[in-house]
């Protein structure tokens, strides 16, 4: 009889309990089923509004023009025989060179291949990593959440495709947000993961100057936490960290400043990266928030994250006995950097703080773009929500399930606004600039030329004033200066001064759109602009206080007629300039400093000058001067060729 009983009894426990396995099991599958699902189709939602809206804007252009000279032999350059970093992204410029290289392939469609791959793949390593921190997909239904809004919003997909680093930026983001998750929850970490991760997070200098702060801040959580066992030292593994994070942007570093002659790339200089127009930037801002109504998802599922949060941290309460803690402050605050919830607020607190900074500098003049990664910052704790299911099903719900519900409605009420916010234009202006200065640049250069999709440099020349740029190029053999016209509605051509050379002179564009017409003309045609992103001498100039934001310099054209050499005097130079002007600006050109910053550029590169632009990078890039000739003569102490007379 007790026989009996025990037997029944071991039948009665192993039943239920082989019965719960093969729930759990199909729970899993239903799980990981429903998580690759949404990955599928939040990353084929978001590949096919990008491919509806493709095109390659006017500074992706500027991107291929130095990727040209690469592939010539020229070096990293706009214009042969000028060190000028024109490309912000220094990681997308020689990504894209490898494999235009790679495939010998038109570099339009190599660009626009990449930039919509490396989009696509962000879209994937946010997923898998938020997927990690919520405990694998195994334990709840993870759904698509702050990745559909994201994707929602048409800047988003707009630069997806348009041959600038903005994929490129957001791919590196989530691919830093994947490993720092595996990082935080590995049991043991290996050195050869450890060693990729913080290669990776040193890459951020390079990926774009701002994501330093990104890359920064994790190097200094995984520098401070504990270090793995290991048989070296955890001073020696420190070391090595330091050494693998550093050793290639500390490298491009110190010869981008030889080459180039600055700290940064040139962009920055031009742009005034430093400078305060928080006026703008508020505007900036709230021109993306405002007309999506993006408050709303984000408040929403921020309340949605953490009551999913609680919930998950109430299950595993109920699974696993509480931790104990010891130790002093300091260790407990290591031992804390190396968790997920540290990990989350190195996220959120770089999207808060990169969008302060967008705001201290004013934004962009591109309506959303300088903002997506600092929403994909904000997005990626949430990019996927768990949905925990009681265990009884729906029908068995109590008020101790309102965790559910919660989530549910969180989840249903994103996917409505999504739909609202895809279908949605924000900027309603089209060819014109509003007063803002913000432009939906796809739109703007879809309507400007004529072409839904913009992609090929000549769809370009149907753009104002391209096309009689290259016939007047073709026309005049002897070379010369083109100068656009100040009703910009045609070029006039400053011709070079006898004797012509044989071949002739060559030819120099002076223009603000630097890609559609460096991509337009041969390489040997110099193609440089007035605001000074191609052209340092117009970068280092004062800024203007309320020009438009990201066009707020202006060099006049009377110095370039000085500096290209050719002929100063009416009838031949175009009667809208000043004799006397260009005058005073060949005298202003003589200043030491200003003379000193050209030839850091312009000299053959030797190892005397390597080592003189090195040390001197950080004082040419603080150099400034002023674009009226009058002032820049007073300022640098010259003697006037027309004194003011004495009042």
């Amino acid at each position: 009889m007790l026989v009996e009983e025990v037997e029944r009894t071991e039948y009665a426990t192993e039943e239920p309990a082989q019965g719960s396995a093969r729930s759990a099991s199909a729970s899993a599958k239903l799980s990981r089923a429903v998580f690759v699902g949404g990955i599928a189709l939040t990353v084929a939602l978001f590949a096919t509004g990008a491919w509806q809206r493709r095109w390659i804007a006017d500074d992706g252009l500027i991107v291929l023009r130095t990727v040209r000279n690469l592939l010539a032999g020229n070096g990293p350059v706009f214009n042969e025989g000028e060190r000028v970093e024109t490309n912000t992204s220094t990681a997308w410029t020689y990504l894209v060179w490898f494999f235009s290289w790679l495939t010998q392939a038109r570099l339009e469609y190599v660009v626009l291949g990449v930039a919509l791959t490396v989009s696509m793949a962000a879209i994937v390593f946010a997923m898998l990593g938020t997927a990690r921190l919520w405990g694998g997909a195994e334990s709840a239904l993870l759904l698509p959440a702050g990745v559909l809004v994201y994707i929602a919003i048409p800047p988003a997909r707009d630069y997806a495709s348009s041959g600038l680093e903005s994929g490129l930026v957001i791919c590196w983001l989530g691919l830093l947000w994947w490993l720092m998750i595996r990082w935080s929850q590995a049991e043991r970490v290996r050195l050869p993961g450890l060693f990729g991760l913080v290669f990776l997070a040193g890459l951020a200098p390079l990926i774009r100057p701002e994501m330093t702060l990104v890359g920064g801040l994790a190097l200094a959580m995984i520098f401070c936490a504990p270090m793995p066992q290991a048989r070296l030292s955890p001073i020696v593994l420190r070391a090595l960290i330091v050494a693998a994070a550093g050793i290639l942007p500390m490298g491009y570093q110190v010869w981008r400043m030889g080459y180039y002659g600055l700290p940064y790339p040139n962009t920055a200089v031009a742009k005034d990266a430093g400078g305060a127009k928080w006026g703008q930037g508020f505007k900036y801002l709230w021109d993306l928030v405002g007309p999506y109504y993006l408050w709303v998802p984000l408040l929403v599922l921020l309340v949605a994250g953490v009551v999913a949060a609680r919930a998950a941290t109430s299950a595993a309460a109920g699974r696993n006995a509480a931790p104990e803690e010891g130790g002093s402050t300091v260790q407990r605050a290591r031992v804390w950097l190396r968790s997920p919830s540290a990990v989350v607020a190195l996220m959120l607190g770089s999207g808060v703080i990169l969008t302060v900074y967008a705001l201290r500098v004013g934004g962009d003049f591109m309506h959303g773009r300088m903002l997506l990664p600092q929403l994909f910052c904000l997005l990626l704790p949430v990019a996927v929500i768990p949905i925990r299911v009681p265990e009884d099903g729906l029908r068995s719900m109590s008020a101790a399930d309102w965790s559910f519900a919660v989530v549910l409605f969180a989840l249903i009420g994103t996917a409505g606004w999504a739909l609202f916010a895809a279908n949605t234009t924000a900027i309603k202006t089209g060819t014109k600039i509003s007063s803002s200065g913000i432009v939906d640049e796809r739109v703007y250069y879809v309507l400007n030329t004529g072409h839904d999709h913009p992609i090929l440099a000549e769809d370009y020349l149907d753009y104002p004033r391209i096309r009689p740029m290259v016939n007047d190029i073709t026309a005049t053999p002897d070379g010369g200066l083109l100068l656009n016209s100040p009703s910009f509605m045609f070029w006039y051509v400053a011709p070079p001064p006898q004797p012509i050379p044989e071949g002739g002179s060559g030819h120099t564009v002076y223009f603000l759109n630097l890609g559609m017409t460096s991509m337009n003309v041969p390489l040997n045609v110099r193609v440089i602009d007035q605001m000074g992103l191609a052209y340092p001498l117009a970068a280092h100039t004062d800024r203007l206080e309320d020009g438009r934001i990201g066009h707020d310099k202006a060099l006049y054209p009377d110095w370039v007629v000085v500096d290209t050499g050719m002929v100063d005097k009416k009838p031949w130079m175009p009667w809208y300039l000043d004799e006397k002007w260009v005058t005073q600006a060949r005298t202003a050109m003589k200043c030491p400093a200003t003379e000193a910053l050209m030839i850091s550029y312009r000299d053959p590169l030797t190892w005397d000058r390597f080592k003189h632009n090195l040390l001197h990078a950080v004082t040419f890039a603080d150099y400034r001067m002023d674009r009226v000739p009058r002032y820049e003569i007073q300022r640098c102490d010259l003697v006037d060729p027309f004194p003011q007379p004495p009042r």
